[in-house]
């Protein structure tokens, strides 16, 4: 009988719980790791983003060593054909959660670096292009250079 009572006691210590966790955010920093250098910029990169909760469209194009936002991937948002270039980091929050909308055919030159401000959603429109090293910190308009 005390074994039981032990058993039922062990399964509902906030410990075990707190354990899966941390094996479930490790495996995703796990996951956003394999996507900044493997290979398969429309295949793989997306692939494994989409494992760790990021929102994303068919064909899109994931460039090398992209930083996407480790700890809420959920508030990432990237639509069909849009396009991100190498070294580009993309960070959904700032002193809380915000979310960030990549629009179809977008296209985010290499070394962008998006940050979104807590309770916020920054939108970045259909068909726009972002220059080469560009901070943006507010909305982009759709089709604008």
């Amino acid at each position: 009988m005390n074994k039981y009572k032990e058993m039922i006691n062990q399964s509902y210590r906030p410990g075990k719980y707190l354990g899966l966790v941390k094996q479930i955010l490790r495996l995703s920093r796990i996951l956003h790791l394999m996507a900044r250098v493997l290979p398969g910029a429309y295949g793989l990169r997306p692939f494994l983003h989409r494992l760790r909760g990021v929102k994303i469209g068919d064909k899109v194009w994931i460039g090398d060593d992209v930083y996407l936002d480790e700890d809420y991937p959920e508030a990432l948002e990237i639509h069909e054909g849009a396009a991100i270039a190498t070294l580009c980091t993309i960070i959904a929050h700032t002193k809380g959660c915000g979310k960030i909308v990549i629009g179809k055919q977008a296209a985010i030159g290499g070394g962008c670096v998006i940050v979104c401000s807590s309770g916020q959603t920054l939108r970045i429109g259909e068909g726009a292009v972002i220059s080469v090293g560009t901070p943006v910190t507010h909305d982009i308009p759709p089709y604008i250079l």
